[in-house]
């Protein structure tokens, strides 16, 4: 009679010694990176500049990573709980930062005590880039920077910019110093409000990236005095930058992907490589600029050293105006 049970044992005793060779390979295909959802957070609310390359992103790595990629906003004043949450995240690379200047940057300018510190982020890899625009009302007499600066000297009463964060009042405030200008500062909630208020004729000027400018140049209720890139923007080549115009003044609002402190190297290349493949895609390429965005990937390293020399900049600029954080 045939014995089920020392038959069974020896089936599987085979079958063991045959995965035997096997098993350290399916532990490394087990263990490799991504092997589960990668979750995007976004310190805003849906629907803005940072919400949407976030959202760009969760829509191309998945075919690159071969996972699928989540957005999860996390909105607050400052984008300071969701960019806290993503610095105390375990760094295996499945939690990750859709940053900008304002958390990563400006926030250790302006604000005395935060929940996090830049040691606790890794930069992977900017995403996009955008200059910012100086705008006027389309009535305004000064057709160029040095007009409208002289115009405020003469009348430094009547002459006033809009800032609806203390990134763009830092940016603007680093704009009077290389120009002497004389702006007071009037605050707004969001960046299309100092531009309708530009548009308007309640404020004097306003240094706006350049998705919500574009509205007021559209409708031709506005102009554009300069831009503040390194380049003059493709779509409007008849604007100089500062820097033409002997202003050195070159910034941007940058927006990058960031980790945890402590990601593997190797994970931090394939999120880098990953990133750099999305955005040079031809539809990605023309979604950014129709946004008026600069579609932008770089390593870890460059990104890395643009926020290590920005930071004690603006935090000078900030002492020096006493310019705080509500």
């Amino acid at each position: 009679m045939l014995n089920t049970h020392k038959l069974n044992f020896a089936r599987r005793a085979f079958v063991a010694m045959a995965l035997l060779p096997m098993m350290p390979m399916m532990a490394a295909a087990q263990g490799a990176y991504p092997n589960k959802p990668v979750t995007i957070v976004v310190g805003y609310s849906a629907g803005g500049g940072v919400d949407a390359m976030a959202r760009i992103m969760a829509e191309k790595l998945p075919s690159i990573i071969g996972q699928p990629v989540i957005v999860e906003n996390r909105p607050s004043v400052g984008a300071i709980v969701g960019t806290s949450y993503v610095a105390k995240a375990k760094p295996d690379g499945y939690t990750l930062l859709m940053g900008a200047p304002g958390p990563i940057i400006f926030n250790h300018a302006v604000y005395a005590k935060l929940p996090y510190t830049p040691q606790e982020l890794t930069p992977i890899s900017f995403v996009s880039d955008s200059p910012l625009m100086l705008i006027v009302n389309a009535s305004n007499p000064a057709k160029t920077v040095q007009e409208l600066v002289a115009q405020s000297k003469q009348n430094p009463d009547k002459s006033n910019y809009g800032a609806s964060s203390a990134s763009f009042q830092l940016i603007t405030e680093l704009f009077k110093k290389k120009t002497g200008g004389q702006f007071t500062h009037i605050p707004y909630k969001g960046a299309n409000d100092a531009v309708t208020a530009v548009m308007a004729g309640d404020i004097t000027m306003a240094l706006a990236d350049a998705g919500p400018a574009s509205v007021g140049l559209q409708s031709g209720r506005v102009k554009a005095l300069a831009v503040t890139s390194a380049q003059r923007m493709k779509d409007y080549p008849n604007v100089p930058t500062l820097s033409e115009l002997g202003i050195d003044l070159k910034v941007s609002l940058w927006i990058g992907l960031l980790a945890p402190a402590g990601v593997p190297a190797d994970v931090m290349k394939t999120l880098q490589d990953a990133v750099a493949k999305a955005v040079a895609m031809p539809d990605v390429q023309k979604r950014m600029t129709t946004m008026s965005v600069i579609p932008m990937s770089n390593t870890s390293e460059e990104f890395a050293k643009v926020i290590a020399s920005e930071i004690p900049v603006w935090k000078q600029l900030a002492i020096d105006n006493n310019i705080k954080a509500n």
